[in-house]
């Protein structure tokens, strides 16, 4: 990175950048493409292993194969509701929307929050399905700030792939905890995310502290 110093008002003594730069996530790429699929093997994007067994056919998005096979694994002819939720990394399922954590956090504690319905914007979602998402977000934040004791909070959207969704056809609200000094070398230089507890351990403690939210 190019760091120049300049006057304090007029530049001087102040820090900025001479150039642009580039941050990569790499570790993401096998997520957001769908490269981590076993060759051969049907491509339902978003299905886990315990529900491989799942009979439906690709739905296109890897959020509504995740949920129908949740669904149908948690359904009378399937495993417990519970463990289809476990084995789906789900934390809530609510009305018109559910709360899952993101399976590639960037920080500890990071979830999303998505609509069943399947649409590419927020402007098209119904107004009951908008206010539970939010009204979903202010837990979150409550609970995320219980359990983790955050710094701050990030709370967003990326609509469409100009703006960085991996999944843009699917609209979703990302929420996660961030700390001062949160963003070390590990991340840039090693490729890799440093993350103190494992996503079951991050699962139990966001379900049980969401069910107690309410």
């Amino acid at each position: 990175m190019n760091l120049r110093h300049g006057s304090r008002g007029s530049g001087e003594g102040c820090l900025y950048t001479g150039l642009m730069d580039r941050l990569w996530t790499p570790w993401r790429y096998s997520y957001v493409t769908g490269a981590q699929k076993e060759p051969g093997k049907p491509t339902r994007r978003g299905v886990p292993k315990e529900l491989d067994a799942w009979p439906g056919a690709d739905t296109g998005c890897v959020f509504c194969n995740l949920i129908q096979a949740v669904e149908w694994a948690g359904g009378p002819n399937g495993e417990t509701k519970e463990q289809a939720e476990r084995d789906g990394l789900i934390v809530a399922r609510l009305e018109t929307c559910f709360v899952m954590l993101n399976a590639f956090p960037y920080s500890s504690g990071h979830v999303m929050i998505l609509p069943y319905l399947h649409t590419d914007s927020l402007a098209k979602l119904p107004v009951a399905t908008a206010e539970e998402m939010m009204r979903t977000a202010q837990r979150m934040e409550t609970v995320l700030r219980q359990v983790y004791k955050p710094d701050g909070i990030n709370l967003g959207m990326n609509l469409g792939e100009a703006a960085g969704a991996g999944v843009a056809g699917h609209v979703h609200l990302h929420v996660l905890p961030r700390w001062f000094g949160d963003t070390n070398f590990m991340t840039v230089v090693a490729e890799t995310r440093v993350l103190p507890e494992t996503l079951p351990v991050t699962l139990d403690r966001l379900r049980c502290n969401f069910r107690g939210s309410d």
